[in-house]
């Protein structure tokens, strides 16, 4: 076993493809194919699942990847310590659900651990494709809720992909909203209040159940509804449509201004957000700084 062929399956499961793998690392497919096949035969275990539909980590293989990237990390470390040279590109990758303090923590991490090359990446997404980004190692960690309706759904899914669940804060529901719409005056909201204006809820794409929703009460029926994709053009049409979605309440004003505010809603249910991760791996130094990160981000 080498560096370089620790170095070339981190770049394959990064890019999910060995072609792809191979156009970064400047070597030909052949060559990088025949040196995991080599590695592989070492270590007594397929590290890849090979399919036509493509190339992902075994179930040994992730907890392979998670030792991999450790010691390459210690050896650039090495190398920048003691060869005086220039350190690779950082790698770190989270999938989350819309949440602003996600987005707090993933620039305070770049601010704090930046270097003058970094390759990071910062996924909102559907629930179910954070799961299966969790799984597959495309992200090391993964951000999304639990609560009493979907939790059973959730916690199942986690457990079949050796995944779990780590509490960030518990929350009581609000409603987002803008600062003109009549409502924001109110302490508290019910549901009866709500029912003229337009709900806002992100669409859950092919697995577009009650129990995959980013918002809870999710079986209640609407009289005006609107599906979206990303945060943007939700915070958008609650200020364009006075309409509302729900949420943690947990906002930034840095990063989302002062026309969005969280009111909270009169309904007997918490939300326990978390991250999630792989059972039997460790996370990188970028992954337990940015939980770090989140963890201020969410403070009182």
């Amino acid at each position: 076993m080498t560096l370089q062929q620790l170095k070339y399956v981190i770049e394959v499961a990064n890019r999910g493809s060995i072609n792809e793998a191979a156009k970064r690392l400047f070597v030909s497919q052949p060559t990088l194919s025949n040196a995991i096949k080599d590695l592989e035969e070492e270590m007594g275990f397929a590290i890849f699942d090979r399919s036509n539909k493509g190339i992902s980590l075994s179930k040994e293989g992730v907890e392979f990847l998670s030792y991999a990237r450790q010691v390459v990390e210690q050896a650039e470390l090495l190398e920048s310590r003691y060869l005086n040279a220039k350190p690779s590109p950082q790698h770190f990758s989270v999938s989350t659900q819309h949440y602003a303090f996600a987005v707090n923590a993933f620039v305070s991490l770049v601010q704090e651990y930046g270097q003058e090359e970094y390759e990071l990446t910062l996924r909102e997404t559907k629930t179910y494709e954070i799961i299966e980004d969790v799984k597959e190692m495309r992200s090391e960690i993964g951000i999304l809720y639990l609560n009493e309706f979907n939790g059973k759904v959730i916690n199942k899914l986690l457990k079949t992909a050796n995944l779990q669940f780590n509490s960030l804060f518990t929350a009581k529901p609000h409603i987002f909203i803008s600062v003109k719409n009549p409502l924001a005056v109110q302490p508290v909201v019910t549901i009866d209040q709500l029912q003229d204006y337009p709900y806002l809820f992100f669409d859950q794409g092919d697995y577009n159940s009650f129990h995959f929703s980013e918002e809870i009460l999710s079986t209640m029926s609407h009289k005006k509804s609107i599906r979206v994709n990303d945060r943007a053009t939700l915070f958008n049409l609650l200020i364009g449509l006075n309409g509302y979605t729900i949420s943690t309440g947990v906002l930034s004003a840095d990063l989302n201004g002062n026309e969005i505010i969280p009111v909270p809603l009169d309904v007997g249910e918490t939300i326990n957000v978390g991250w999630i991760s792989h059972k039997n791996t460790s996370l990188s130094k970028l992954g337990m700084a940015y939980i770090e990160a989140l963890n201020r981000a969410v403070a009182p």
